[in-house]
C-alpha cells in the first residue's frame, strides 16, 4: 500500500514524520500526505474523510497550512454519526476562527445539533460554539442556549454556562436574557455546574451595570450561604486538594463577592462575617490554602468594610513575607503596595519583614520590597528607614545598587528635617555608590550645599575627608572638587566648626594636591577634569602662597589631548599671567543658587506624549510657547523643549560649569525687580555686545529671542545686536515681551491690535466649569486666512482667588501653535476681574481642516493645586 494514500493510518503518518532527521525530509513527507488529502477530497472520498481531517489538524499543529480542509469539517458536521461529528468539530475549532466566512455555513448545523436528542452531540455543539462563536452567532443561538442552561443533564448546564460566558462577552446587549437562568445556577449542588454558574454571574456583572444591581439585591446570602457550606464541610474525596474543599470553587466565590462589595456599604456587611472566617480558618501551609488566603485578602480590601477586617488582611499578607516560597512574597508585596493606600498604619508594622525582603537574594522580591519601603517612608521614620537601607547598600549586589541608590536619593530630598542630615546622608550615599547616582543628584546635593551657608566649612571638610577615601566615586569627587573650590579657605583656617566634627589638619599644598589628582586621574571623566581645573584656577586667588604651583599644573595642561582641557588651560594661563587685575573678580565665590527655581525646574514639565510641534512646557511661566525656530537656543542648546527634563542639564547650567558664573537669578535687593541672568546674557557677554535690558516678563530670554510675529527666522541678524551694546541693563523696559521684541528688530508681538478689515467671527465659550469660563474672540489679517488670532479671556466663577494661573495647549501636528504671556497669574473672585491671552493659530491645511485644541488649566486656590483639562472641537469651520 502507498504509505502516502488516504487509507494511511493517522500513527503511521506521525510515525513517518517523526522518522524525518531534517526539516526538508519533514516538508517532503508533510508535502506528499497533503497531495493525497487534496486528491482525496476531490474524489469526494466518505470512507476516510474522517482520517484525513485527523491528519489535518496534525499537520495544523506542526505549522503548516490546511486551509484546503476547512469545507471538510462542515461535511463532517452535517454528517449524522457522533464519531464523524466529533472529528468534524474538533476540526472547526482548531483549522477555523470566528473571523473566517466558511464560519457562516455552519450556524444552521450547530442549531440542530443544539436541539439534538443525543446529549453528547449537543455537548459537541456547545463546545465548539463557546470556542469560535462570532456575535452574528451569538444573536442566532443565544436563545437555544439559554435554554439548555435549565437542561437534565449536568454536564450540558455546565457546557452550556461556558457557552453563555462567550455569548454575552461578543454580544453584551444579550446580557439581560441571562440573568434569570444564571442566578438559578448558583443554588446547584452539583460543583461543576456552580463554578461555571459562578464565572457567568461575574461575566454579567462586569458587562452589565443592570445584572450587578440584580445580583447584590437577590444573591449576596445565598452565596455567602453556599461559602460557609463548603467552608465547614468535611472531608469530601471528590473534591478535596491538599485538605481544603474545593479551592478554586472558594476562589471564584470570593471573585464574584468582591465585585458585588465593591462600593456598596450593605453588600459588604453581608459577607463580613463569612469573609472573617475564611481568613482565620483557611490554613496556609499549602500551596491552595495561600491561594484562598491571597483571593480572601483582596476580597477584604476591595469592599466597604470597618478597619478591624483589613488589619486582620494585612496580618495575613505579613506572614506571607515569613513564607519560605518565593512566589508567595513576592504575592504578599504586590497586595502590601495596594494595601498602603487603604491603611498605611498597619502595613507600618510589618516594616521590619519587608525591610528584610529588601535584603533577600531574589531579584524580583528585592525590588518589589524597595518600592514598598519607598512608600512606607514619612516624616516620622524616615531616619532609622534610610540608615537601614544605607547600611544595606554597603553590602548589596552591583546590579541593585542604582534602584536602591535612587530611591534612597529620593527618599532623603522628600524627608529631609535638615539640611545637615540631608548633606550627611547624600556624603554616606556617594562614598558607597557615587557612580550610580545620576547627574542631577549631585547637582541638587550642590544647591543644597550653596544654600547652607553656616555649614559651609563643615561641608567642605566632610567632603574633603570622604573624597580622600573614595576617589573611585566620580560624582562624589566632583562635589568635593567644586567645595573645595569655593571654599578652600574655610577647609584650610577650619572655619564653622561645629561640636560634632572631628579636628582635621589640611593645608594649602593639600587642597592643591587634591585637585591634581583629580586631574591626572585616569579613571575619572572629563566633566570631573574640567571642574578640577575651575578649582584650581579659583584657588589660585585663595592660596597665594601656592599660586605659582597652580599656575605650573595649569600649564602642563596647555599639552592635553583633550581639547577642552586644553582650551581652559590655555584661557586660565593667559588670566594668571597677563589679567592679574581682573582675577580676583572672575574667581569670587558663587552667589547663592536659588533652590526654589532649580526645583521647580526638575518638576515642570508636560507628559512626552504630546507631540512636539504643540508642547507648552511645565517650567515656563503662563505656558508661553516656544515657537518652531530658535536658531540661537538651538545652537547653544540653552532650551530645549524635546528633551528629557533633566534638571541641570541645559545649557545655561553647562555654561555655568565651564565658566564658574552664576546663570540663575540673584536674590534682588527689596523694592526693585531685576530679570534673572540666563544663558544669552552669557553669550552676549561673550560676543562684547552688552546687555539687554531686563525684560517685566515671565518668558526667559531664550523664548523673548526665538519669538517672531511670522515664526521665520527668530533674530534677523546678529549685527543688529551691537548695536544695543551700550544700552544700560539697568534701563526701564516695557511691561511685556514686546519690547525686547523691538530691540531686536522683530516684527512686534502678536498681542498688539490688527487692522479690523479681515471677516468677523462670533465669539466662542471655549471651556466653561462650576469654577471657570473661557472665552475666545478671534481675528485675522487680510490676506492670510491661514492664521489665526485669538485673545483667550479668563473669569473666575468661584469666590476665591486662584493664584499661579496657568494656561497651556497643545494641537495636531496641522497646526502651529504660539502663545504670548498672560497678562497675570492672579485671578480675581467672582468675576471682578480676568485674565487675558493671546494666542496665534496657522492652519497648514486651512479648508480641509477644522482647529482642535486639548487644554489644560491650572492654578491654587485655598493652598490647592487644582488642574482642568479638556478639548475643544467646535471652532468655526472656517478659520
Amino acid at each position: 500500500m502507498n504509505p502516502f494514500s488516504s487509507g494511511t493510518r493517522l500513527r503511521d503518518m506521525i510515525r513517518a514524520i517523526r522518522a524525518c532527521k531534517t526539516a526538508a525530509e519533514e516538508r517532503a513527507v508533510v508535502r506528499k500526505e497533503c497531495a493525497a488529502i487534496r486528491a482525496a477530497i476531490n474524489e469526494n472520498d466518505q470512507d476516510y474523510r474522517h482520517r484525513n481531517l485527523a491528519k489535518l489538524m496534525f499537520i495544523h499543529m506542526l505549522g503548516y497550512p490546511t486551509h484546503f480542509g476547512q469545507m471538510e469539517c462542515l461535511k463532517l458536521i452535517a454528517s449524522t454519526g457522533f464519531p464523524e461529528k466529533r472529528i468534524g468539530y474538533l476540526g472547526l475549532m482548531l483549522l477555523l476562527d470566528e473571523r473566517q466566512e466558511v464560519l457562516m455555513l455552519v450556524t444552521n448545523s450547530l442549531k440542530q445539533d443544539l436541539n439534538h436528542s443525543n446529549q453528547y452531540i449537543v455537548g459537541l455543539a456547545l463546545c465548539a460554539l463557546g470556542n469560535i462563536s462570532s456575535a452574528e452567532m451569538a444573536r442566532d443561538l443565544a436563545p437555544d442556549v439559554e435554554r439548555l442552561l435549565q437542561f437534565r443533564d449536568p454536564n450540558i448546564r455546565k457546557k452550556a454556562a461556558l457557552c453563555s460566558i462567550r455569548i454575552i462577552k461578543k454580544v453584551p446587549d444579550l446580557a439581560e436574557n441571562f440573568m434569570h437562568p444564571a442566578s438559578s445556577l448558583l443554588k446547584e449542588k452539583h460543583h461543576g455546574v456552580l463554578i461555571t454558574g459562578v464565572q457567568l454571574c461575574t461575566d454579567l456583572c462586569k458587562v452589565s451595570s443592570e445584572a450587578l444591581e440584580y445580583f447584590r439585591e437577590n444573591c449576596i446570602e445565598g452565596l455567602v450561604k453556599t461559602l460557609r457550606d463548603i467552608a465547614n464541610s468535611p472531608y469530601s474525596p471528590e473534591y478535596d486538594i491538599a485538605g481544603i474543599t474545593d479551592p478554586f470553587l472558594h476562589i471564584r466565590l470570593l471573585k464574584l463577592l468582591r465585585i458585588l462589595g465593591q462600593g456598596d456599604a450593605g453588600a459588604s456587611d453581608c459577607m463580613t462575617d463569612i469573609l472573617a472566617q475564611v481568613a482565620s480558618r483557611t490554613e496556609s501551609n499549602k500551596n491552595a490554602g495561600n491561594a484562598i488566603l491571597y483571593e480572601c485578602v483582596e476580597t477584604i480590601m476591595s469592599i466597604e468594610d470597618n478597619g478591624g477586617l483589613r488589619v486582620l488582611a494585612i496580618n495575613i499578607l505579613g506572614r506571607f513575607l515569613s513564607n519560605r516560597d518565593n512566589n508567595i512574597r513576592y504575592v504578599g508585596l504586590n497586595m502590601l503596595m495596594k494595601a498602603i493606600m487603604v491603611d498605611a498604619k498597619a502595613v507600618q508594622r510589618h516594616r521590619a519583614t519587608i525591610l528584610e525582603c529588601v535584603k533577600d537574594s531574589d531579584a524580583s522580591i528585592q525590588k518589589r520590597a524597595l518600592e514598598l519601603v519607598y512608600l512606607l517612608v514619612n516624616e516620622s521614620n524616615v531616619k532609622p528607614l534610610t540608615k537601614e537601607l544605607i547600611e544595606y547598600l554597603e553590602v548589596s549586589n552591583q546590579e541593585f545598587k542604582g534602584d536602591i541608590t535612587a530611591k534612597i536619593c529620593s527618599l532623603v530630598e522628600k524627608f529631609s528635617p535638615a539640611k545637615i542630615w540631608y548633606i550627611d546622608q547624600m556624603l554616606k550615599v556617594l562614598s558607597e555608590a557615587g557612580n550610580f547616582v545620576k547627574d542631577e543628584v549631585w547637582h541638587a546635593l550642590i544647591i543644597v550645599i550653596s544654600n547652607a551657608s553656616d555649614l559651609h566649612g563643615y561641608t567642605v571638610r566632610a567632603l574633603y575627608r570622604v573624597s580622600q577615601a573614595s576617589t573611585e566615586q566620580e560624582s562624589l569627587v566632583r562635589v568635593a572638587v567644586w567645595c573645595v573650590g569655593e571654599y578652600g579657605d574655610m577647609l584650610v583656617n577650619n572655619v564653622g566648626m561645629l561640636d560634632i566634627e572631628e579636628p582635621i589638619t589640611v593645608t594649602e599644598s593639600d587642597a592643591v594636591d587634591a585637585m591634581e589628582v583629580a586631574i591626572k586621574c585616569q579613571r575619572l571623566g572629563l566633566t570631573t577634569k574640567a571642574m578640577a581645573l575651575i578649582a584650581l584656577f579659583k584657588l589660585s586667588s585663595r592660596f597665594p602662597s601656592c599660586s605659582e604651583r597652580i599656575k605650573d599644573i595649569i600649564v602642563q595642561n596647555k599639552r592635553s589631548l583633550v581639547l577642552e582641557l586644553q582650551q581652559r588651560s590655555i584661557e586660565f594661563s593667559c588670566i594668571l599671567q597677563k589679567h592679574h587685575n581682573i582675577r580676583s573678580a572672575l574667581v569670587e565665590r558663587m552667589p547663592i543658587l536659588d533652590e526654589a527655581t532649580f526645583t521647580g525646574r526638575k518638576a515642570g514639565s508636560l507628559p512626552t506624549a504630546v507631540s512636539a510641534s504643540s508642547i507648552i512646557p511645565c517650567n515656563l511661566p503662563n505656558g508661553i510657547a516656544k515657537p518652531a525656530a530658535a536658531p540661537i537656543g538651538d545652537l547653544l542648546d540653552l532650551s530645549s523643549d524635546d528633551a528629557p527634563p533633566a534638571p541641570v542639564s541645559s545649557g545655561g547650567d553647562f555654561l555655568q560649569d565651564l565658566l564658574g558664573v552664576d546663570l540663575s537669578p540673584a536674590s534682588a535687593p527689596s523694592g526693585t525687580s531685576q530679570s534673572p541672568k540666563t544663558g544669552t546674557d552669557v553669550l552676549l557677554d561673550l560676543l562684547s555686545i552688552g546687555t539687554l535690558p531686563p525684560v517685566q516678563s515671565s518668558s526667559s530670554a531664550i523664548d523673548i529671542l526665538s519669538s517672531s510675529h511670522d515664526n521665520k527666522a527668530p533674530v534677523a541678524n546678529l549685527n543688529g545686536l551691537a548695536s544695543h551694546s551700550s544700552l544700560s541693563a539697568n534701563a526701564t523696559s516695557p511691561a511685556s515681551s514686546a519690547g525686547m521684541m523691538d530691540l531686536l528688530n522683530g516684527t512686534g508681538a502678536i498681542t498688539q491690535k490688527h487692522e479690523e478689515n479681515g471677516p468677523a467671527y462670533p465669539s466662542l465659550v471655549a471651556y466653561e466649569s462650576s469654577t471657570l469660563r473661557m472665552t475666545f474672540n478671534f481675528s485675522k489679517q487680510p490676506g492670510n486666512p491661514q492664521t489665526t488670532f485669538i485673545q483667550a479671556t479668563f473669569t473666575n466663577l468661584s469666590p476665591n482667588v486662584y493664584n499661579g494661573f496657568l494656561f497651556q495647549a497643545a494641537v495636531p501636528k496641522f497646526l502651529q501653535l504660539h502663545l504670548d504671556p498672560a497678562s497675570s497669574n492672579t485671578l480675581p473672585a467672582s468675576g471682578n476681574g480676568s485674565i487675558t491671552q493671546c494666542l496665534k493659530v496657522t492652519n497648514t491645511q486651512h479648508g480641509k481642516k477644522s482647529l482642535v485644541m486639548r487644554i489644560r488649566i491650572a492654578y491654587k486656590t485655598n493652598d490647592k493645586d487644582v488642574l482642568e483639562e479638556g478639548q475643544i472641537n467646535n471652532f468655526p469651520r472656517d478659520l
